[in-house]
């Protein structure tokens, strides 16, 4: 499954996953709105054998599959 990575320019540490480049509609407006600017980091290509830092790439793929969007909390939040 391929995604696309933003982070946030007013929370360090903070990414937002979307299932389609550029493509911020499936991400209720109140929350895009709190993520502030956002800046385009990579593509990347999921699949449940994936090892990422943060998150099992199993649960990004389970939210952007049903949500259309993945935030990755920076850790002091989680």
């Amino acid at each position: 499954m391929r995604c696309f990575i933003y982070k946030s320019l007013k929370t360090e540490c903070l990414y937002l996953y979307i299932d389609k480049k550029d493509d911020f509609t499936n991400v209720p407006a109140a929350l895009f709105d709190s993520l502030g600017k956002l800046e385009f980091v990579m593509e990347l290509m999921l699949s449940p054998q994936r090892k990422l830092a943060q998150e099992k790439a199993e649960i990004i793929m389970d939210s952007l599959k049903n949500k259309g969007f993945f935030i990755q909390l920076p850790p002091a939040i989680r």
